[in-house]
C-alpha cells in the first residue's frame, strides 16, 4: 500500500486490503430523504469502514440532516426548487469525493456489511478495468409482508459478470468520471443507465457472492407495492426508448411484457368478445402464465405469492410505461415516483 494514502479499516480488513496492493482511500457516499432511524444505522454502518462520509439530503423534515451531522458526515443539501433525482443526489455526493480512489453509494435506507468494503476492495485491487462491485442485498424484515419478500427475492442476482447494479456499489471514481457521472434527468433506473455508459467504455461490473448491505424496504401495503412497480415501468420506458436503437436492445423485452400482459391481451379480448363470447376464454392465460412462472421458479421460495404479484405487477408498470411516452410527447418533465 502506498504510503501516501491510507484506508482507513483494521485488523483483518486491512491485510485483505493490503494483499490486494491497493492504493487510495474510500469515502461512502449515502443519499436520502425523510428516512429517520433508518439512516442512522445506514451512517453508523459506515464509520469504521471508510475515511469520509458524505450525506446528500434531499429536503427532509425529521432531522435527517442533524443526526447526520453528529455522527461525523459531512452534509450536502439539495436545492429543492430544482427537481429531485437519486441521480443528482449521487452526482452531488461524488463532486464532493476529491481524490478518493473509491467511492461506496448506499441508499439511506441501507446498513453495510462490516466486511463487505474489504472484500470488494481486494477485487477492485485485482483488475484494473473493474469499475463496479457489489454483492448480496437483502431485506431487514422479510418476515413482516409479502412485499418485503418479493423485494428480498429480487436482491438476489446471479453471481458473476453483471450488466447492472442498484443503489448500493462500490465503484473506481475515475470510471464513472470518464463517462459522466449519473444521469440527473433520470427519475429511476439511473443505476443500470450508468452501467450501460460504463461497459460501452470499456469497463467491467461484478456481483460478488458476498453479503453487501440490508435493505428496509418497509413496504406493507399494495399501494406501496403498486407504485414501486409504476415507478419500474417507467424505467423500463425512459432508458430503453433513450437506447432504442442500440443493438443490446436494454430494456425494450421488459417494456414490452409490460405493455402485452396489462393492455395489448385486454384490449384483444375485449374486442374479440364482439365477435365471439368464446374469446372470454383468453383470461385463462392469465392464470395458467402464473402457473408457468411459479413451477419454473418452485425451487424458490414462495413460487406462486411470488408469481402472482409478478403478474399482477404489470399493470401499475404499464400505467409507468404509458406515463413517460405520453409526458415524452407532450414535452412535460416526469416527476419522482415514491413508494414510501
Amino acid at each position: 500500500m502506498s504510503a501516501t494514502t491510507e484506508i482507513t479499516i483494521h485488523g483483518e480488513r486491512d491485510e485483505k486490503i493490503a494483499q490486494a496492493g491497493l492504493s487510495g482511500h474510500v469515502i461512502a457516499i449515502a443519499i436520502g430523504r425523510n428516512e429517520g432511524e433508518r439512516l442512522i444505522r445506514c451512517l453508523n454502518s459506515l464509520k469504521d469502514q471508510v475515511s469520509r462520509i458524505i450525506y446528500v439530503d434531499s429536503g427532509s423534515t425529521d432531522g435527517s440532516v442533524e443526526a447526520a451531522r453528529s455522527l461525523g458526515a459531512e452534509i450536502v443539501d439539495l436545492n429543492m426548487s430544482l427537481p429531485f433525482t437519486a441521480a443528482r443526489a449521487r452526482n452531488a455526493g461524488f463532486a464532493k469525493a476529491g481524490d478518493a480512489e473509491f467511492v461506496q453509494f448506499v441508499d439511506g435506507d441501507c446498513e453495510v456489511e462490516p466486511d463487505w468494503i474489504s472484500t470488494a476492495l481486494a477485487v477492485l485491487g485485482h483488475d484494473p478495468k473493474l469499475a463496479i462491485v457489489a454483492g448480496r442485498r437483502r431485506e431487514l424484515h422479510p418476515e413482516a409482508s409479502i412485499y418485503n419478500r418479493l423485494c428480498d427475492a429480487e436482491w438476489n442476482t446471479p453471481i458473476g459478470p453483471a450488466r447492472a447494479v442498484g443503489g448500493d456499489m462500490l465503484l473506481r471514481r475515475d470510471a464513472l468520471e470518464e463517462i459522466g457521472g449519473f444521469d440527473p434527468d433520470l427519475i429511476a433506473g439511473e443505476e443500470p443507465e450508468m452501467c450501460l455508459r460504463l461497459r460501452r467504455a470499456g469497463w467491467t461490473i461484478r456481483r460478488l457472492d458476498a453479503p453487501m448491505t440490508v435493505h428496509d424496504a418497509a413496504i406493507t401495503r399494495y399501494t406501496q407495492w403498486a407504485r414501486r412497480s409504476r415507478r419500474a415501468g417507467h424505467a423500463f420506458a425512459e432508458v430503453s426508448w433513450r437506447y432504442r436503437d442500440d443493438p443490446e436492445q436494454f430494456w425494450q423485452r421488459e417494456t414490452k411484457r409490460s405493455l402485452f400482459w396489462a393492455i395489448g391481451l385486454p384490449i384483444a379480448i375485449l374486442l374479440g368478445a364482439f365477435l365471439t363470447p368464446y374469446a372470454w376464454l383468453l383470461l385463462l392465460i392469465y392464470p395458467l402464465q402464473i402457473a408457468r412462472m411459479a413451477l419454473k421458479n418452485r425451487h424458490r421460495p414462495e413460487p406462486w405469492q411470488n408469481a402472482l404479484y409478478t403478474m399482477l405487477g404489470k399493470f401499475p408498470e404499464a400505467r409507468g410505461v404509458l406515463e413517460f411516452h405520453i409526458r415524452r410527447l407532450i414535452g412535460r418533465r416526469s416527476r419522482l415516483i415514491e413508494y414510501k
